[in-house]
């Protein structure tokens, strides 16, 4: 089979949420001891990413 050169690579929807992730240092290294704070985190992270992708005039996070 021939590669189209026109089309595009796609990545799997489980490898852009990995690496979403993986850019919040803490949670990729897992520094904490309590499964509960690992868990928080990991909620903290999904908010933000979720926050990240709204399209607003001016977003907070970014600056």
């Amino acid at each position: 089979m021939r590669r189209d050169p026109t089309k595009k690579a796609r990545r799997w929807v489980v490898e852009v949420c990995h690496s979403w992730f993986n850019r919040f240092r803490k949670l990729l290294v897992r520094y904490e001891k309590l499964e509960r704070s690992f868990v928080a985190l990991n909620h903290i992270a999904a908010a933000i990413i979720a926050f990240r992708k709204v399209p607003l005039k001016i977003n907070i996070i970014y600056g």
